[in-house]
């Protein structure tokens, strides 16, 4: 069955608490380039879609419980292991880890949202 529109991009919507750090996060530390500022809305470019940066969200010390948050953001990249150091580097508690399908580096952005890396290499994303 085919989609009964078609949808041109996608994007997440991430209502934080702690805006300007999660803003300074996502464009300075995870290196997402900026698509548009608003001053009180933030659009980054995420992959082929968009992140969009709002208030209104609740922050969580540590990392939220799936109950308050069951949403990751995922982001493939080609080394997890280099990535996880890189970002360690800038100051973000990574907990990198291998499994046997592949490797994973998790951590939590100023909100306490959760995010992990995963390999892009993974021949369930080919296309």
């Amino acid at each position: 069955m085919s989609a009964p529109f078609e949808i041109k991009t996608h994007g997440i919507i991430l209502g934080t608490e702690n805006y300007e750090a999660c803003c300074a996060f996502y464009k300075d530390v995870m290196g997402l380039p900026v698509w548009y500022d608003k001053g009180h809305l933030l659009c980054l470019r995420f992959g082929d879609g968009y992140l969009m940066i709002e208030t209104g969200g609740h922050a969580h010390e540590g990392a939220k419980p799936n109950s308050d948050n069951p949403t990751m953001l995922r982001f493939n990249v080609d080394d997890v292991k280099a990535a996880s150091e890189a970002l360690r580097a800038r100051g973000v508690d990574v907990d990198y880890k291998e499994f046997e399908w592949g490797q994973v580096g998790t951590f939590c952005d100023p909100d306490g949202n959760k995010c992990e890396l995963k390999d892009a290499g993974d021949v369930w994303f080919k296309t």
